[in-house]
């Protein structure tokens, strides 16, 4: 009881400080709040990136990977510089694609092309729009809706049929609230037949590819972009899906020796081609933006230095003011731990004031980001918890030296201070 007498005090003394000292408390609010809003919205911008480049990753499969010609990930060299030994590591090619198709362990091998074409109907033109040219299984590997209309079938892709599904945003902007199944349109001047919309559900992996819901894009039969719009068939990329009952490592084995074999590559001979699994995209994701938080932490860091060299001064003058008080106090019994205590509570009031602000106001900002992108941003429970521990670790520390002086005053000299 004594103690949470004492807590409720030293808040009263607090929030009698704030009062009295409106300017230098401000800053150190401010100072704490900045630090903890920068950690806190850092975290759920971090969580909520994280939490949905997982969901991308889920549509593909658990254990799917990706067969590429470059690397992936931070590690990996620029294709571009000429020292790179990717550069020289020759395409995927469709009769490697076969290959991996035929494997016992393969469920099903989706193959991807990516390119841009200018859309027209009528009078209506979208130029520079993405598109993908996939083989027909991609729904597998691709959450989108489709509705109204429908995926191409296997006869038209093998054919080269020229059909293609617009998303949403392409719909508005070609055709704004017509029908579009059925419609003629045109990619850099060929003709093909919409036969569906789709609606994309994409995270910010997606998103930052441009295959959001916001960005116009299509999808179309591989062979339609390989003959019709002569796509760029060295940036094919193999997206397999094991079965079920296959290990993810066995199937990588399979497909690894098959390509080694089709490519003549002898033992110890540098492999020309890379299998990507999602946990590999994960460690390219963590060191990335664990990068970027670090920094944030840093800067939180700043501002909470910030916050505590104003703790130290309010509270420094705030045990001078209450020199005669202290001094009346102790002459009454209270003892110099009682005294330490208090004013130690009061500079954790303080800055829990402060951490209390910030997290408002990066909760806030998560909210708005949530509501606004794709970003699925929240407050994870640990970084609300870490953003006030810390605070209160920020006032205890720096509020120690006032407070130890405090409790450390000679009642008699403190009596007679005026």
């Amino acid at each position: 009881m004594n103690s949470l007498l004492l807590v409720l005090e030293g808040v009263g003394m607090a929030l009698e400080a704030i009062r009295g000292n409106k300017v230098r408390a401000g800053l150190t609010i401010a100072g704490v709040a900045i630090g903890v809003f920068v950690v806190v919205a850092m975290g759920a911008v971090v969580n909520g990136i994280r939490t949905s480049f997982q969901q991308d990753l889920d549509q593909i499969g658990a254990t799917s990977f990706f067969v590429q010609r470059r690397s992936t990930g931070l590690s990996g060299c620029d294709g571009t510089d000429e020292k790179c030994p990717d550069r020289s590591n020759p395409p995927i090619s469709f009769e490697e694609w076969n290959i991996v198709r035929r494997l016992p362990g393969v469920e099903t091998v989706i193959a991807t092309l990516g390119g841009s074409a200018n859309f027209a109907y009528r009078n209506s033109r979208v130029d520079n729009v993405g598109y993908d040219a996939y083989s027909v299984d991609w729904p597998k590997v691709n959450a989108s809706d489709i509705a109204p209309g429908r995926n191409f079938t296997r006869t038209e892709d093998a054919a080269g049929t020229p059909v293609a599904l617009i998303n949403d945003t392409l719909k508005a902007q070609l055709f704004g609230q017509s029908e579009a199944i059925g419609k003629q349109i045109t990619l850099n001047g060929q003709q093909f037949t919409v036969i569906g919309v789709y609606s994309p559900r994409a995270g910010f992996l997606l998103s930052l590819q441009g295959k959001g819901p916001d960005t116009p894009r299509a999808i179309i039969p591989l062979q339609a972009a390989v003959r019709q719009l002569e796509a760029f068939r060295s940036g094919l990329v193999l997206t397999v899906r094991p079965l079920p009952s296959a290990r993810q490592d066995e199937v990588m084995d399979e497909v690894t020796a098959a390509l080694r074999a089709s490519r003549g590559l002898k033992p110890g001979e540098r492999q020309t081609f890379y299998l990507v699994e999602q946990d590999r995209l994960l460690d390219t994701f963590n060191q990335l933006f664990g990068a970027i938080f670090a920094v944030g932490l840093a800067l939180s860091a700043v501002a909470l230095l910030v916050g505590g060299v104003g703790v130290v001064a309010i509270m420094m003058i705030s045990v001078t003011e209450r020199t005669r008080e202290i001094g009346v106090r102790k002459a009454l019994g209270a003892t110099a731990g009682t005294i330490r205590w208090q004013f130690l509570v009061e500079a954790a009031t303080l800055t829990s004031i402060g951490a209390i602000v910030g997290l408002a106001v990066g909760a806030l900002l998560a909210w708005v980001i949530r509501s606004n992108t794709s970003i699925p941003a929240e407050l994870p429970t640990s970084i609300v918890v870490t953003a006030l521990v810390a605070s209160a670790v920020t006032g205890v520390a720096f509020g120690m030296l006032p407070a130890v002086k405090a409790s450390n005053l000679d009642p008699v000299e403190a009596l007679r201070y005026e």
